[in-house]
């Protein structure tokens, strides 16, 4: 019984020692193993409105064009690589909408997009039926309805002053000589004065040397072809009228739909101008002649127009149901869906059909039919994509470092521009390298110069120079990642010394700057500043970059047929 209380004593101080030893390994344990990519996820990164690739933890200015950064959108959990969110309230300011690809089409109904026409059967030409010169126009724009008789001209006429003049004489020798009497009337009648006109200018006893023109027809002017004081001839045209009162409807039928097609099949026609009234017609024309540049030919339909709702280049679409084909309905999209950047088209698709999340997809288009294109790639039907508000999407994209139209890639980089084509590896940071690097930029910029003047005699000694400068490089005791990058400049070089044409070395010039350009960023020793500058249309709208030490843009891939084509993208200060 003496020994319990040390027995207890023991246990407490074995207890106590425990929990120190284990207890503290586990917190040490639990610090090691804390994951702290929680509180990573809560840092706040900023971002440059105009160079969304610049992302860094504090805000500051931008280190390319000295903007200040503003707070980057944060990721959003569960979302891939090449996605992103919107909020309900961005979606709403900048009017987004959504529409689903072949949504409503059904298997026996074929769509056609289309314009209307003027009816070119109720076409006509009002012309001077006597040469003269126009001293007043009474119907002076295009667009006013004119009717049958109305006066459209004061026309001074010679001609016509001498068969007035005719005319008088013959009056008083009417008794005498009828038969020449007739042969002046028929005469003055071929110029189209009425018998009421001829009847005035033999009461009156005197030549009229103004006479007016009047409208052969009712309709409305689609054309003035004639000022006031114009010299007209005879014959000549003065206005293009169109009856209005019926006009087409003319669609594009791909040829694979125009086995579907016949005269005489109902057509519902619907407009954008009056989206929620059908108007029925019917098939009256298929064109037997095949556009061979877009693969269509036209379907027309008359249409009774009048109350004028019906104006010629409206945009309509057409359905024909109980259309007899087997065929897949091609895919069409809005033209609003699609952003073009160089040969590329793209879209944006949204992938969570219950939240506003998006992606970008590239597609391939096929032929315009009015506002809408075909999908060949790249879409299938059901999927969401965007038809309103693209630009401000694609912008979103590009805050957040997604795939964007001015980035295929994604993701954001410390510094530099996201158009880069191919992956380049830095120079050495040996100073010696850098400073001999310094001479070939130099040689760069001059063979810049020659392809903005075009000159083949300064090319040739320009290329010559920097092939100089760079065997110098090789010449000298340097690392084997350092000989690579220099003999690949070397190979542009010399391919552009190769070719005779100066469009073909114009093709190699742009890889050549792609590479000195990556070079210029990561050298430190070139003690200037450069322009990197981007013309979007070079290398056949694919795009192209090059330096320049000139804010001004001189564009080498064209010279003086686009001197100023292009922007500066980033400045390389050192």
């Amino acid at each position: 019984m003496k020994n319990i209380p040390y027995i207890g004593l023991a246990l407490v101080l074995g207890l106590l020692t425990g929990y120190v030893i284990f207890g503290g390994a586990a917190r040490e344990d639990s610090t090691e193993n804390h994951d702290h990519s929680k509180e990573m996820a809560t840092v706040q990164m900023w971002t440059c409105s105009m160079h969304p690739q610049i992302m860094q933890p504090g805000s500051g200015d931008c280190p390319i064009c000295g903007m200040d950064l503003i707070p980057a959108a944060k990721g959003e959990g569960g979302l891939s690589a090449d996605q992103f969110k919107m909020t309900e309230n961005a979606m709403a300011l900048a009017n987004i909408a959504t529409t689903v690809v072949g949504a409503g089409a059904e298997s026996r109904i074929l769509k056609l997009s289309g314009k209307i026409k003027e009816n070119e059967k109720a076409n006509a030409v009002q012309v001077a039926y006597f040469a003269g010169r126009i001293e007043k126009l009474f119907v002076n724009s295009t667009g006013e309805r004119i009717h049958k008789g109305q006066r459209l001209a004061i026309v001074y006429s010679p001609e016509l002053v001498s068969a007035q003049q005719e005319l008088l004489t013959a009056a008083s020798l009417k008794s005498s000589k009828p038969h020449l009497y007739m042969a002046v009337r028929n005469k003055l009648k071929l110029w189209k004065l009425s018998d009421d006109q001829i009847d005035a200018i033999e009461i009156a006893g005197k030549v009229q040397e103004n006479v007016p023109i009047y409208a052969a027809l009712p309709g409305t002017v689609m054309d003035k072809m004639v000022y006031e004081g114009d010299h007209v001839k005879e014959g000549q045209p003065l206005y293009k009228i169109a009856d209005l009162n019926t006009v087409w409807a003319e669609f594009d039928a791909y040829e694979s739909q125009l086995s579907s097609l016949k005269v005489g099949q109902k057509i519902r026609i619907t407009t954008n101008a009056y989206a929620n009234t059908t108007y029925d017609g019917e098939i009256t024309f298929v064109d037997p002649l095949l556009n061979t540049s877009s693969r269509t030919a036209k379907v027309r339909a008359v249409l009774a127009n009048g109350d004028g709702l019906f104006k010629p280049g409206m945009f309509v679409e057409g359905s024909v149901e109980g259309a007899e084909t087997s065929m897949v309905e091609a895919i069409t999209i809005p033209a609003s869906a699609v952003l073009w950047t160089g040969k590329r088209s793209v879209v944006y698709v949204k992938a969570h059909p219950k939240g506003p999340v998006f992606e970008m997809r590239e597609i391939i288009l096929g032929n315009a039919v009015g506002e809408t294109y075909t999908v060949q790639e790249g879409l299938k039907k059901g999927e969401e994509i965007v038809v309103n508000g693209i630009f401000t999407v694609d912008a979103e994209a590009q805050l957040q470092g997604k795939r964007s139209m001015m980035n295929r890639q994604g993701g954001r980089t410390p510094t530099g521009h996201s158009h880069h084509v191919e992956e380049i590896k830095a120079p050495s940071s040996r100073v010696s390298f850098q400073a001999d690097f310094s001479e070939v930029i130099d040689g760069y910029l001059k063979l810049k110069d020659a392809f903005v003047s075009s000159d083949a005699l300064q090319l040739k000694k320009s290329v010559q120079s920097l092939q100089r400068s760079l065997n110098n490089m090789l010449a000298k005791t340097i690392t084997v990642e350092e000989r690579k990058v220099i003999e690949k400049l070397e190979s542009y070089v010399q391919n552009i010394e190769n070719e005779v044409d100066i469009e073909q070395q114009r093709m190699y010039f742009k890889p050549l700057s792609q590479q000195v350009i990556e070079l210029a960023r990561a050298s430190k020793q070139l003690q200037k500043t450069l322009y990197v500058q981007f013309c979007p249309m070079a290398d056949q709208d694919r795009g192209a970059f090059w330096l320049s030490s000139e804010e001004e843009i001189r564009n080498p891939y064209f010279g003086d047929k686009m001197m100023t084509c292009g922007n500066v993208e980033e400045v390389v200060r050192f």
